[in-house]
């Protein structure tokens, strides 16, 4: 793999191919979940173990599994994945697994995980898909954390509150006067719903704004996108 395989592989997880803005996939735990930055982000990185893990895996054994069979077999690889990261979280991190709840077993179904297997991990090399696995999760990480955070901040005038469930004795900041009455729409799923558009909105702007400068790389800005398939 050579430098440029590798910078499309990290634009397109992060931000080309963005799964929650550009293919807007799992959208239920995006909308669910992150009521607060703490836990759109710990949900963020179980997904991006289980991603990353299971890329290999299927990158590793795609010569072997009929094709007839191969959606069973990567259901029952990340099934085995996310028991993993279920206990996991349950053991180490209880309270965390409470809140997040049914959501964690969930990443089973995520069209994301399924679609990058699909798409990318039964097409390529494990290296490849490995760091496919990974970035497409961190294009995920810092959706979530933003939205999550925005909702946090706009709903109650909070961030980080939550974190004592992964660091015992951190506290959250009180970022707004401690007699704000909070909006509750914010941290309800038509909320979320609103504040994920305006991030649609502003991704494409940012988009637009680049091709303003750059006429002629429009053909350039669609190049990518082969790789992240794997055709």
């Amino acid at each position: 793999m050579d430098r440029e395989q590798f910078r499309q592989i990290v634009d397109n997880g992060v931000w080309h191919q963005n799964a929650s803005l550009i293919q807007l996939l799992g959208l239920c735990p995006l909308l669910a979940v992150t009521t607060t930055l703490v836990n759109g982000v710990m949900l963020s990185l179980a997904t991006i173990m289980v991603m990353a893990v299971a890329n290999v895996a299927v990158a590793a054994l795609r010569n072997l599994i009929p094709h007839e069979i191969r959606i069973p077999v990567f259901i029952l690889v990340v099934a085995a994945l996310v028991t993993v990261v279920d206990l996991l979280f349950n053991a180490y991190f209880h309270e965390l697994y409470l809140v997040l709840g049914i959501f964690i077993p969930l990443i089973v179904t995520n069209c994301i995980v399924l679609a990058r297997v699909e798409a990318f991990a039964n097409k390529n090399p494990p290296l490849q898909s490995l760091l496919d696995g990974i970035f497409m999760g961190v294009g995920l990480l810092w959706t979530l954390a933003l939205l999550g955070g925005l909702r946090e901040l706009i709903g109650g005038g909070t961030l980080f509150s939550g974190i004592d469930m992964v660091f015992p004795g951190a506290q959250g900041l009180q970022l707004l006067p401690a007699d704000y009455p909070g909006f509750l729409l914010a941290i309800l799923p038509p909320g979320a719903f609103i504040l994920l558009g305006f991030l649609i909105a502003w991704k494409n702007w940012v988009e637009a704004r680049a091709a303003a400068r750059k006429p002629d790389s429009g053909s350039d800005q669609a190049s990518p996108l082969p790789l992240a398939d794997g055709a």
